[in-house]
């Protein structure tokens, strides 16, 4: 069973976007462009999303 993890050795802000990048085997920058794009559009809590996901996905190191 795979695990989902942050990669904060290769991340660039707590390794969220990189890990869910290893996850699914899509390349990091298209889950940072969707952050990016919450964090834009303040309605769809996309800082609030990112730190939830900081705090609750454990690191790989």
């Amino acid at each position: 069973m795979r695990r989902i993890y942050r990669d904060s050795q290769n991340g660039i802000l707590g390794g969220v976007c990189e890990g869910l990048g290893n996850y699914f085997d899509i390349d990091p920058i298209i889950f940072r462009l969707i952050f990016i794009t919450l964090f834009l559009l303040p309605s769809l809590g996309g800082i609030l999303t990112y730190i939830i996901a900081w705090i609750i996905i454990p690191d790989k190191h």
